[in-house]
């Protein structure tokens, strides 16, 4: 090779170096921004949902459904919704909680799902309701209850039992 061929071929590789850097440095910037772009994207400014834990029971015999908050969270009753079903069947009349007496319900309701209780349901305390038999479908032994729990309409619980 000759001196002007060295010189050549050394400008060349000099001129491509810095184009492959740029290069590179865009490619990062465009990965980091798309990190951060979905990093952004998962947080959420809203409170979060409460947590906790329950039981559901039901008895076929006195058409009852209990379910009791075994751990977690306070539930304020006052923004709860709870959604019974019969054999994957939607009561007719859900209870409006927390009440004392309502249609499709005999008698009121027991523990915090009661209005003259205190409107926080915490751990350790029951809850229940009586379905009247004018409610449809009626509850019997044997029957699948689901029980679906919100707060503010966000679910927090479903549960589910077979009625003894």
């Amino acid at each position: 090779m000759t001196e002007e061929t060295d010189r050549i071929a050394t400008v060349d590789t000099r001129a491509v170096s810095p184009v492959i850097g740029v290069l590179a440095l865009v490619a990062l910037t465009v990965c980091l921004a798309a990190v951060v772009a979905v990093g952004v994207g998962t947080w959420s400014l809203e409170d979060a949902s409460a947590t906790a834990t329950f039981e559901l029971s039901a008895d076929g015999d006195r058409s009852a459904i209990a379910i009791t908050h075994v751990t977690g969270d306070a539930i304020d009753v006052e923004t709860l919704s709870v959604t019974i079903a019969v054999n994957g069947t939607a009561i007719a009349e859900q209870p409006p909680i927390p009440f004392v007496g309502a249609s499709g319900f005999d008698g009121a309701p027991d523990g915090p799902f009661n209005a003259k209780s205190d409107s926080e349901w915490t751990a350790g305390e029951r809850a229940g309701v009586a379905l009247a038999s004018t409610n449809s479908p009626t509850l019997a032994a044997g029957d699948s209850v689901t029980v679906t729990l919100a707060t503010d309409g966000k679910r927090i619980a479903t549960l589910e039992t077979t009625a003894t």
